[in-house]
């Protein structure tokens, strides 16, 4: 999945170049690094990318061995319920039955072999119970940012994957009951990687978001005639709005398990996020600088910076410092959540040289 903007880790992070496209730890893009855990796990006419038109050629030239037709590109952005429809129809024509998974492109896995062992214990759970499989990932700190998944008895441990059944979701909730959440101790944080087949997404669909379904069921059958205006017709039509609301709020517990995540996870959705996996790395005062950096009585604070232009600190503490050659970013630790806000205040501005 890699239609995505990634607004909270703005400036570094833009319109023409999200945060899949940048490297954001290591020697590759996030989306490179997404590709490489599936080498030699699955066949490449097996991998799939789902995308929008803008970012279409840039996947082809980072991944020329990846088939075109395996590159799905959606008419146009309308968050994420239409782009997992549109995966869904595309792919039920030839794999009607098979079990599928939606993958991230700007996570950042550490245990792969763990990863691989989850995404295992889910299509054999989808074979044998035909249930949709989401896997959950233990919650830290009181996220606003992500869904909450609530878990319920387990049903099996499988060499340590533990699935349990599903009692609920919630999407982003405000922080006071995010805080309830983290106490209660039975849920997960949505790790977004939602299992099951095309056929069963698109009776999810049906079920839960019939107005969609129509669209999709509209679209599948353009797909077939290849009238390529009616499907961009169509998905301009359906309404803008996540799977977690339209499908997973909504889904009777009986039809879904969850697995829970223990393989190192974040989706890096922010800086404080960033900053946090990058903790093995700073220095002796919890600070983490990255390009030419010069502090005095500075702690708990990231900087990010270009090698030719040096950043100075002074008595400054858990701060995020984003310098590029256009914009600069200044914001306390604790607000990295919202500079989302930034993005949407510069649209509506019109400054639309720095989005």
């Amino acid at each position: 999945m890699a239609g995505g903007s990634g607004t909270r880790l703005w400036p570094r992070s833009r319109q023409n170049k999200p945060k899949q496209f940048t490297k954001v730890i290591g020697n590759k893009t996030m989306i490179e690094d997404t590709y490489s855990r599936f080498e030699g796990f699955y066949e490449t006419e097996d991998i799939y990318f789902s995308t929008i038109p803008e970012f279409a050629d840039r996947i082809k030239d980072f991944f020329p061995q990846v088939p075109l037709e395996n590159i799905l590109v959606e008419p146009e952005k309308r968050d994420n319920a239409a782009a997992h429809g549109y995966v869904a129809a595309v792919l039920a024509k030839k794999y009607g039955d098979e079990p599928m998974a939606f993958i991230p492109a700007d996570h950042y896995i550490e245990d792969v072999v763990r990863f691989h062992k989850s995404l295992n214990v889910a299509e054999n759970m989808i074979k044998k119970e035909g249930k949709m499989m989401d896997i959950g990932i233990e919650p830290d700190y009181p996220s606003t940012a992500l869904g909450y998944t609530r878990i319920g008895k387990r049903v099996l441990n499988e060499e340590g994957i533990e699935v349990f059944r599903f009692k609920g979701h919630t999407e982003k909730p405000v922080f006071k009951m995010a805080k309830k959440y983290l106490a209660k101790g039975d849920y997960l944080w949505h790790g977004n990687y939602y299992m099951w087949t095309p056929n069963k997404f698109l009776t999810a669909y049906e079920k839960y978001a019939p107005e969609i379904y129509q669209k999709l069921a509209g679209i599948k059958e353009a797909l077939q005639k290849e009238d390529h205006e009616q499907v961009a017709l169509l998905y301009s039509e359906i309404e803008k709005t996540s799977i977690d609301y339209a499908i997973t709020e909504k889904m009777d517990p009986k039809e879904v398990l969850i697995i829970r995540g223990e393989f190192g996870w974040s989706d890096i959705g922010a800086w404080d996020a960033l900053k946090d996996l990058l903790k093995p790395e700073e220095d002796a005062n919890q600070n983490y600088a990255q390009g030419k950096w010069v502090g005095k009585d500075t702690s708990g604070t990231y900087i990010s910076g270009n090698p030719q232009k040096l950043i100075a600190t002074v008595g400054v503490d858990d701060l995020i410092i984003v310098d590029t050659d256009d914009a600069l970013l200044v914001c306390p630790r604790s607000k990295a959540q919202e500079v989302k806000s930034i993005v949407e205040e510069l649209k509506d501005r019109g400054e639309i040289d720095y989005l």
